[in-house]
């Protein structure tokens, strides 16, 4: 989770391929250097030929700072709707630093300018930009307004885009710059904006809608269905504020292209209980679309639209229709431009999430039925590239971007699919350790049978988004990696065994997936798992296991992930995707349990039976029966036999030769039991 989760581990990005050559001259003894980071000490400083010379673009900058009267001005990296990808027109921290990493805020004055990002990205970030730029490795709200306390004259304003804030991060900044008699000037002209004169256009790619054959509810039925929340909701909001990319496409059942990797379109929807108000780019609906949407009549099921830009009019001017008037918003998404116009304050209701996101995690019998069925599809390609691998590797020939072109090549030919559903993180050895690792030209390693090799990569398909983690090792594993894989396999069954009251957050059960780490002083440094949804974001909000994600109920999908990372050496991660669905105890009613959707085995070299539980063992040899039970139909239907017969090797039963295990799971009672405590320490 590039954007939601904490570095931890997934520090020092492209560090291990920091290379400098020394060469000692035989004449007159100078070194001559070479290097692929910037070196700002030297006179003249050197930079290598991956740094972007922003001095023009700071220059411009300037220039319009001074004249709207402002100090400062703050650069996030990211869009108007507050996503965790961006289009590339929105990559205005990017355009003006030369650093492309997916986490950073720039900050410029009229004398200096400086970037902060996380430990992943610092080599990249000495690697792409020029000398104009200090590096700050404090990446809290906090350490950037002390700098700017610091830079800042008394008296000072702070410009920033309030389109690019969210609420809480307009708070920060102003809770951290309290007292210090420096202000932040609410800007909605975007500086950067004005100085990137070639800014990549908005896309011309017509919008779709989904076909019927995979769709249960029309947008009309899920209108009628937000705004019966919207009646029964105690502070009787008036209109519904979608500021969320996923939420107006997931609304109206339409899709498009304006994200990389993520099928939306820039767009916002203001609804109100007899009308529908969409904002988009007009020019690209096409009139079969407006027919769609019922453009053309009045009524309460009759979509108005209007311009992408007009929402924050549109906005006010609904505001000040009259007294009765209510706004509701979900203050995750919607960013600080539209929350100040929505005054006083009380014609503003709030929630974290939007109704929409909410309901939109609980997937419908259809939205499940398809979601399953891409994730068979989706295993066939991974397994292609997993049987692929066994053979290919030994020769020597194969790199970590090679398996990820094959695996992406894989997925293509598989009905309905419409491309990867992230960047493939292809890692082998050492840059396995770093978690969201993605290699580059500079970056990519040859695959060696003497290494773990990590492949994370999913595909979007037009009935589902798939992600899914596998680690193996070709040659012979050492005792610790053997060891640290079993307990990473064994956290990701305890949670996906585990049975718990319907309404259980995920944070309270998370503990699970770490406990068999814990044990023998391991851990991992990311989230154990996040929502997936139907052709929509691989990283769907507000589903999985941290602590602003919502309670768990039936129907929702979520990614199983637990890992381990050695420092240099390699990393581990298991993931599979998980529907939430009925669980038959004994005695309760109301309970739920984890079913693995995702359908490619795990490597048997590297499982230390010994370690597993009875229960636990169980568990795997019955997902096994189920990967065999669905997956050997469709190889037949698509006529792979050798895959076939890879898969039924890889899935023969599990036998501890021992009689004891190492290591006893708890009782589905006592997890439940503690369980129950967690949920009351959290209440």
């Amino acid at each position: 989770f590039p954007r939601r989760n904490q570095p931890g581990t997934k520090q020092k990005l492209l560090g291990h391929c920091s290379r400098t050559l020394l060469i000692s001259g035989n004449v007159s003894g100078i070194a001559l250097f070479e290097a692929t980071e910037r070196n700002c000490s030297l006179s003249p400083p050197y930079l290598p030929n991956t740094a972007v010379n922003s001095s023009l673009r700071l220059q411009e900058l300037r220039e319009r700072m001074h004249f709207s009267n402002i100090s400062a001005y703050i650069i996030p990296g990211t869009d108007a709707h507050l996503s965790e990808y961006i289009a590339p027109r929105d990559a205005r921290m990017a355009f003006m630093t030369g650093f492309t990493g997916s986490a950073g805020t720039a900050v410029v004055t009229l004398g200096k300018a400086a970037l902060w990002t996380d430990s992943r990205y610092w080599v990249q970030a000495e690697r792409q930009m020029d000398c104009n730029w200090e590096l700050q490795k404090d990446v809290s709200i906090n350490s950037i307004a002390v700098w700017l306390i610091s830079e800042v004259p008394y008296g000072g304003k702070i410009g920033f885009d309030p389109f690019l804030f969210s609420l809480k991060t307009q708070e920060d900044y102003r809770m951290s710059l309290e007292s210090s008699n420096r202000s932040l000037k609410s800007m909605p002209s975007n500086l950067v904006d004005q100085v990137w004169k070639e800014r990549p256009p908005i896309p011309p790619d017509s919008l779709i809608r989904l076909p019927d054959r995979i769709i249960q509810r029309s947008w009309q039925m899920k209108v009628e269905q937000i705004r019966n929340q919207m009646k029964e909701n105690p502070y009787k909001p008036t209109a519904l504020l979608l500021s969320a990319l996923d939420e107006t496409a997931w609304l109206f059942n339409m899709r498009g292209n304006d994200i990389p990797y993520n099928p939306f379109f820039y767009s916002y929807t203001l609804l109100t209980m007899d009308e529908i108000w969409l904002f988009l780019h007009t020019e690209r609906v096409t009139e079969e679309m407006r027919v769609y949407l019922n453009t053309s009549c009045g009524g309460p099921l009759c979509v108005r639209l209007k311009n992408y830009d007009a929402v924050l009019d549109h906005l006010k001017e609904y505001v000040s229709s009259g007294s009765g008037v209510k706004v509701w918003i979900g203050t995750e998404y919607t960013n600080y431009a539209l929350f100040e116009v929505i005054k006083p304050e009380d014609k503003l209701m709030s929630s974290s999430y939007s109704p929409v996101l909410t309901t939109k995690a609980v997937k419908d019998d259809t939205e499940q039925r398809i979601l399953r069925d891409a994730h068979v599809r989706d295993a066939v390609a991974v397994m292609q590239l997993l049987m692929w691998l066994e053979k290919v590797v030994p020769a020597g020939k194969q790199t970590e971007l090679s398996a990820s072109v094959y695996v992406n090549d894989c997925r293509s030919k598989q009905k309905d699919n419409k491309g990867p559903s992230f960047e493939t993180i292809s890692a082998s050895g050492p840059n396995a350790a770093l978690a969201h690792y993605s290699p580059t030209g500079e970056s990519n390693r040859k695959l060696k049978v003497d290494e773990m090799y990590l492949v994370d990569s999913g595909g979007q398909y037009l009935d589902g988004t798939t992600d899914i983690t596998r680690t193996v090792h070709w040659g012979t594993p050492t005792a610790m990696q053997k060891e640290a894989y079993t307990r990473v396999l064994m956290g990701n069954i305890e949670i996906s065994r585990t049975v718990f009251p319907s309404g259980t957050r995920g944070v309270n059960m998370e503990m699970l997936g770490r406990r068999a780490l814990w044990e023998v002083g391991l851990n991992y440094g990311h989230g154990t798992g996040h929502g997936v949804g139907n052709y929509f974001g691989v990283h769907e909000w507000p589903v999985g296991f941290q602590g602003n994600n919502i309670p768990f109920r039936e129907g929702m999908f979520t990614s199983i992930e637990p890992g381990y990372y050695k420092d240099n050496d390699f990393g581990i991660r298991i993931e599979d995707i998980a529907v939430v669905v009925p669980a038959h105890t004994k005695y309760g009613h109301n309970y739920l349990t984890f079913d693995t959707v995702s359908l490619v085995p795990y490597d048997r070299k590297l499982i230390d039976v010994s370690l597993l539980s009875p229960v636990q063992l169980h568990w795997l040899n019955k997902y096994y029966e189920t990967i065999r039970r669905l997956m050997a139909p469709e190889l037949d239907r698509q006529g792979l036999h050798e895959v076939k017969s890879w898969m039924l090797r890889h899935t023969e039963p599990l036998v501890d030769s021992k009689s004891s295990s190492t290591i006893r799971s708890p009782s589905p009672t006592l997890v439940t039991l503690a369980l129950a405590v967690l949920c009351l320490f959290y209440a």
